[in-house]
């Protein structure tokens, strides 16, 4: 499956979001996959199907799958959390070697 845009997804769309979605495109730009889309939202704002893949806390894990593929963080802080995480969904998606 391709991945067109990636949601990144917190209580309020803020700040923990926000630093999430930068976080997200640092780590694709890394990974030379600058053409997927990514955002940042809040939990009330986002609807089934909003993006193939949505980025969120561990706190808010339940509550996105119901939007789609969701990827949980233990931290949101932890860069390297997140890029181990993103880069072995990639490589299972055939999008990274």
């Amino acid at each position: 499956m391709k991945i067109n845009k990636i949601a990144c997804i917190c209580g309020s769309g803020l700040g923990s979001s926000f630093l999430v979605e930068m976080n997200v495109k640092d780590v694709l730009k890394d990974l030379d996959l600058t053409e997927i889309d990514v955002e940042h939202m809040d939990l009330g704002s986002a609807w089934p199907g909003v993006a193939d893949l949505i980025v969120c806390g561990s706190d808010l894990e339940d509550n996105c799958k119901k939007f789609g593929e969701t990827l949980s963080l233990n931290n949101i802080m932890d860069k390297e959390e997140l890029r181990k995480k993103l880069e072995a969904l990639l490589e299972d998606k055939g999008l990274v070697e």
